[in-house]
């Protein structure tokens, strides 16, 4: 078991920033200046050092332009199967996830209480 308890999920999140950058082509730096984010932080997000806000992960996404949601996965902020609704559900989940006005806390609740009313509704 990690000493740091950021070290599992930094590194897997860390890892996946590093080769979604790596695969579009873009240094730090380049990175760093497309998503407004400073060049150390960002090195040390993908090192794992720093846990970044879902704010922050949003404006990496745009940076890197991959899903915000994905990049919520990797920091567990969402789960998979939230991240991911089967295809025949409403797109509740992905416009509450990908709402850029909620904070992550606020969109764990909506999913939390949707999931909630959902599986009310398969039961009767």
């Amino acid at each position: 078991m990690s000493k740091n308890p950021l070290n599992d999920l930094g590194e897997s999140l860390g890892e996946y920033l590093r080769d979604q950058r790596t695969a579009a082509k873009l240094s730090l730096r380049q990175l760093s200046e497309l998503a407004g984010v400073s060049n150390p932080y960002l090195s040390q997000i993908e090192r794992g050092l720093k846990r970044p806000s879902a704010e922050i992960l949003q404006q990496l996404a745009k940076g890197l332009e991959v899903s915000a949601e994905s990049l919520y996965v990797r920091a567990g902020i969402l789960d998979a199967e939230t991240a991911a609704p089967p295809p025949d559900s409403p797109d509740v989940r992905r416009a509450i996830a990908q709402d850029p006005l909620l904070t992550a806390r606020q969109k764990k609740t909506l999913l939390d209480i949707y999931e909630s009313y959902v599986e009310d509704d398969t039961r009767r």
